[in-house]
C-alpha cells in the first residue's frame, strides 16, 4: 500500500516518535510510506534521521501571532501543499491539525487520525477544528482502551486500540553500556522528567512533591529534559519557577535534548518521574522501563491499563504531593524489597511493545477501512 502518514511537528513529542516510528516499521513490512510534517522555526529535518521519505512544510515565524492563529495558519499551509500531493491507499493523521489539513485538501472520506489523546482548548476556532478531526474523519484509531472510553463517551464513536510502540533495545543499552554514568556524575543521585514543564506533564504537583521529599531528609535534584511544543506555556512555567523558588527547589532544566543523548540522561537517572494530569500512552515511562530505571507515576486510569504491575503508582488527590514524595522516598532510599521483580517485570513490559507488532496491527486496521472492491477510497 501506499501510506501517507501526517504529523504537526519534527520536535521529539511523543505523537511525532510514534509518526516515525510507525513509519519505517511499516516500509520494512513492504509498504510505501511518506511522512509529512509541520516544520516550524526554520527547521530543515526531524529531531533524529528518518529512514523513509519526508515532505516538510515550514511554517515562517510572525511576530505576535497568537498560538490560535499560528495553528490556524499551519493548518491552512499544510492543506495547500497536500492539495498537489498524489494519490495514496491510507491518509493517516496523527493529530487534529493534520487530519484538518488533510480533510480541508482531499476529504475526510478514508482518513484515519489517531487519537493519542483528547486536548482541552478554549479558543472557539481551536474548539471547532478539535472537534472537526473527531467527527469527521472515517476512522479513529486509540492508544489505549482509557483514550478510546473517552473518545466513546464524548463523541459516540467506536474507535479501535492500536497501542504505541517503544525502542526497548535502544534504552537497554544505554543501561548495559553505562551510557547514563556520566550523567550521574554530573547530577548525581536524580530524579529525572521528560516532557517539558506544562500542564499535561503536573509539573507544578512535580515542584510540590520534590519539596516534600526534601523535608523528608532525602536529597536528590529534579532534571526536566524536554519540552518543545506547539502551545506557549510561559505564563504555566513562570508559575512553576516562582512556586520553586517559594518551596526551595532548583529543577535543572535541560530543555530539548540531541536524540543521541536522550537514553544515558533516562538510564542514568535513580528513578524516572511520571506526575502527568493527562496521558494516551506514557512512552517517555516505558523508554525509562526499558533502561530499567524505576517509575513512579499518578494513578490513572489509562497508566494502570498500560503499566500495572511494572511501576509504582502515587494516589492523585489533594495531598498528592506527599504522596508522591512517599513513593520517591522509598525507590530512593532502596525501601522497597521487590524493587528487582518490579524491574523485570518493567524490562519485559517495554520489550513487548514492539514497532513491527505496532505496524502490523495497523496494517489490519487499514485493511478493514478499504473497500470491499479493493478500490481507493478517497484521493
Amino acid at each position: 500500500m501506499r501510506i501517507r502518514l501526517s504529523t504537526y511537528s519534527t520536535k521529539p513529542r511523543g505523537g511525532v516518535v510514534h509518526t516515525l516510528a510507525l513509519g519505517e516499521a511499516l516500509a520494512r513490512a513492504g509498504h510505501d510510506v511518506e511522512v509529512w510534517a509541520l516544520a516550524r522555526g526554520g527547521d530543515t529535518a526531524f529531531f533524529r534521521d528518518v529512514s523513509v521519505p519526508i515532505r516538510l512544510v515550514g511554517v515562517p515565524e510572525i511576530e505576535g501571532e497568537s498560538v490560535g492563529d499560528r495553528i490556524l495558519r499551519s493548518i491552512a499551509l499544510l492543506a495547500d501543499a497536500l492539495a498537489d500531493a498524489g494519490p495514496v491507499d491510507v491518509r493517516h493523521a496523527q493529530d487534529c491539525l493534520t487530519a484538518n489539513a488533510e480533510g480541508r485538501a482531499h476529504g475526510y472520506a478514508g482518513l484515519v487520525r489517531t487519537v493519542h489523546h483528547l486536548d482541552e482548548f478554549t479558543t472557539p476556532s481551536l474548539v471547532t477544528c478539535h472537534e472537526r478531526a473527531l467527527v469527521e474523519p472515517a476512522a479513529l484509531l486509540c492508544v489505549s482502551d482509557a483514550v478510546a472510553a473517552e473518545v466513546k463517551a464524548g463523541w459516540g464513536r467506536t474507535a479501535p486500540v492500536v497501542g504505541n510502540g517503544v525502542d526497548a533495545a535502544r534504552f537497554a543499552a544505554a543501561a548495559s553500556s553505562g551510557a547514563g554514568a556520566p550523567w550521574r556524575e554530573r547530577f548525581g543521585r536524580y530524579v529525572l522528567a521528560v516532557g517539558g514543564i506544562e500542564p499535561r506533564k503536573g509539573t507544578r504537583d512535580l515542584v510540590a512533591a520534590m519539596a516534600a521529599l526534601a523535608r523528608r531528609g532525602v536529597d536528590a535534584p529534579l532534571v526536566v529534559a524536554g519540552g518543545d511544543t506547539l502551545f506557549d506555556y510561559r505564563p504555566y512555567r513562570e508559575e512553576v519557577f516562582a512556586l520553586a523558588a517559594s518551596l526551595g527547589v532548583e529543577p535543572v532544566v535541560l530543555g530539548p535534548v540531541p536524540q543521541a543523548d536522550l537514553p544515558g540522561i533516562v538510564a542514568g537517572a535513580s528513578v524516572f518521574a511520571f506526575p502527568s494530569t493527562k496521558e494516551g500512552f506514557g512512552l517517555a515511562a516505558m523508554e525509562a522501563l526499558a533502561a530499567g530505571v524505576p517509575v513512579v507515576a499518578r494513578d490513572l486510569p489509562v497508566l494502570r491499563e498500560v503499566f500495572a504491575g511494572a511501576v509504582r503508582f502515587a494516589a492523585d488527590g489533594a495531598d498528592f504531593a506527599e504522596a508522591y514524595a512517599a513513593e520517591l522516598a522509598d525507590v530512593l532510599t532502596g525501601g522497597d524489597p521487590a524493587r528487582p521483580a518490579q524491574a523485570a517485570v518493567g524490562r519485559a513490559l517495554a520489550a513487548s511493545h514492539s514497532w513491527d507488532a505496532v505496524a502490523r496491527a495497523h496494517l489490519a486496521a487499514y485493511g478493514a477501512l478499504r473497500a470491499p472492491s479493493g478500490t481507493r477510497r478517497g484521493p
